[in-house]
């Protein structure tokens, strides 16, 4: 899925509990992806420029790619690890942390709209992983299907927490 449907979902559950619980929503759903490719697009800004120029379609090549991308996507895309610190920080802090679910929400969510050929979801590392060969989130009808479901459920939160709060 596309980081910002990554993000728009990590901030869904946190809609109702204010402006600064629904933003760390939306960074926690966007940082699996941030924190494996966000580096690369920092220190390679001519490919992520002729990319929004147009100039290139798709995303980058394996081959292009340094190790540090595979190893970060392999961490932060993990259910085991996502389990690790959602119950470390539980056990440290004495409460849930509830927002840790934008970050869950973002692996359950690559699992079924990721390729086996390109970033396959690795949600069982670093145990081995059976790979999912999904539906790519870039299918242009699965993309427009995804938005209005956002869409749908954004409006539905909006008008539900107004009628709630007059």
């Amino acid at each position: 899925m596309d980081v910002m449907a990554h993000g728009l979902w990590g901030g869904a559950p946190f809609y109702a509990q204010g402006r600064k619980n629904f933003l760390a929503g939306v960074v926690l759903g966007m940082a699996p992806d941030l924190l494996s490719f966000g580096v690369f697009h920092l220190t390679h800004p001519g490919w992520l420029t002729h990319r929004l120029m147009g100039e290139i379609s798709g995303p980058p090549a394996l081959t292009l790619l340094p190790p540090y991308v595979f190893h970060a996507y392999n961490v932060t895309h993990s259910l085991v690890v996502w389990a690790a610190a959602f119950f470390l920080l539980w056990r440290l802090t004495k409460k849930p942390p509830w927002l840790l679910v934008a970050w869950l929400l973002h692996v359950l969510c690559d699992i079924p709209t990721h390729v086996a050929s390109y970033f396959p979801t690795p949600f069982l590392w670093p145990f081995s992983t059976p790979l999912v060969d999904g539906v790519p989130w870039s299918t242009p009808w699965f993309m427009a299907a995804n938005y209005a479901t956002l869409f749908t459920v954004y409006c539905y939160l909006f008008f539900y927490f107004r009628r709630k709060h007059r």
